[in-house]
């Protein structure tokens, strides 16, 4: 009998559920091979490989990843049958898309579900989703916490995965300490997602091995909080599933992958920002909520901003930076930064004339980017570049709209002044009711 040869397998992803998916599914599993990654949405991580060492006993080699737009060709050349598509914050309209490059290829066209790719935990866990990048889930999950600390529990963070340097030496990474994220040499982008907690006292876990992170985070928590990224369903299997919607973009709780699977499965939705919101735009946020989860609980919730030292802003030229991740792939075309601009009558400072070196490159994708500087800071270069854009501008203040303060690891060569931003309910209380009952629930199973 002749036999069976694996199927050749392409995955495609930007550093964080491709490498999971593999490690969850591929790895070990001698019924496949996968033969390449490819990589988008995140500059530089398509130069380099997934290293034999996490990859398991059937791979003797590293596994190469490419930029996604070499996909077709790849398909073809190394006879793929099945192309697994994992990243996310995108539109239905971009996921047929790139389903149509791999059918048109020869390859079949696979999303991986929650029942084969999340694990479960011996800790309860509370997951923290969104239906899109930039609803929330930072201060959400800043909430929770403060929550289950007020019920005496012990909760850890394990944050959805940012891997963009030495995946061997982030296989495994825990931040108790600011020193931590030196140590570890975060980016921007994960300093934004770990500081605040690392500041108010909570561990954070991350890295690439999420089966290996969950063993080492449950040996020092009562609860694990899932602090998801982009729009993505968390990695473990939650008690309770917390996603946050956002008024500012109504309708894209249905139209964005895999938002809208997050809006399906929700114990809990959060619809945010609602104080900047309008009435009807919030009305139909929870009519597509109600059109395919009748379940969920739905909190009403303000997300109020707040800058240190407004008087010292008020009618200046001023250069807003916001979350990178929020301003691009998250389409938003303004923040924090901008809502406190606005109020305090500045004048806005347009950020493009000034761009330096891939920031010109990232307003050229992001045409919807006009009055805000998006904090673009994956590599060290790129953390020059986005400071001398700021230093290039012809401003009076710079205002920080990011989760972190810029001017503690850049040299800004003007004032700066950092905004804030927290969750508020409504209605005080449901939030902690839903969490209260669900560890009720899961003790009297233990």
């Amino acid at each position: 009998m002749e036999k069976h040869k694996p199927k050749k397998v392409i995955i495609m992803g930007a550093a964080g559920r491709d490498f999971h998916n593999f490690l969850r599914f591929y790895k070990d599993n001698p019924n496949y091979d996968v033969v390449a990654f490819t990589a988008t949405q995140i500059s530089g991580i398509e130069k380099r490989k997934f290293p034999k060492q996490l990859a398991g006993k059937l791979y003797k080699r590293d596994i190469p990843i490419y930029p996604e737009a070499k996909l077709g060709e790849l398909i073809k050349k190394h006879g793929i049958h099945e192309v697994v598509f994992a990243y996310s914050d995108v539109s239905y309209t971009y996921v047929a898309e790139k389903s149509a490059v791999v059918n048109a290829a020869g390859a079949d066209f696979i999303l991986m579900g929650p029942n084969t790719t999340m694990i479960k935990a011996r800790k309860p866990v509370i997951s923290v989703c969104a239906v899109r990048t930039g609803s929330g889930k930072s201060q959400t999950s800043r909430y929770i916490v403060g929550i289950l600390k007020k019920l005496g529990k012990k909760s850890v963070i394990i944050r959805h995965p940012m891997p963009y340097g030495d995946l061997i030496k982030q296989e495994v990474q825990r931040f108790s300490s600011l020193s931590d994220l030196e140590k570890h040499n975060a980016t921007i982008e994960e300093r934004e997602d770990y500081e605040h907690h690392i500041r108010a006292g909570t561990v954070v876990y991350a890295g690439v091995d999420y089966e290996k992170i969950l063993k080492q985070a449950e040996k020092e928590a009562d609860v694990i909080v899932w602090d998801g990224g982009n729009n993505d369903f968390p990695f473990y299997k939650p008690d309770l599933h917390v996603v946050v919607a956002d008024p500012l973009r109504p309708g894209h709780e249905l139209t964005h992958y895999p938002g809208s699977v997050n809006a399906r499965m929700a114990d809990v939705v959060v619809i945010n920002k609602e104080n900047s919101a309008r009435k009807g735009d919030i009305e139909t946020v929870v009519g597509n909520i109600r059109s395919v989860n009748q379940k969920a609980l739905v909190v009403h919730a303000d997300s109020l901003v707040k800058i240190e030292k407004p008087n010292e802003v008020k009618g200046k030229r001023v250069l807003i930076v916001e979350d990178g991740p929020t301003m691009t792939h998250g389409n938003m075309s303004h923040g924090a930064g901008y809502v406190i601009a606005k109020q305090l009558g500045c004048k806005i400072v347009d950020p493009r004339k000034h761009a330096a070196g891939s920031i010109k490159e990232t307003f050229r994708k992001f045409t919807h980017l006009k009055e805000v500087l998006p904090a673009m800071g994956y590599s060290k270069r790129q953390l020059k570049e986005l400071e001398a854009t700021i230093n290039a501008a012809p401003c009076d203040a710079v205002i920080i709209g990011t989760p972190i303060d810029l001017s503690l690891f850049m040299n800004i060569d003007k004032p700066s002044y950092k905004v804030s931003y927290e969750l508020k309910e409504k209605k005080p209380g449901l939030l902690e009711r839903s969490i209260v009952s669900t560890l009720a629930v899961v003790s009297k199973k233990a």
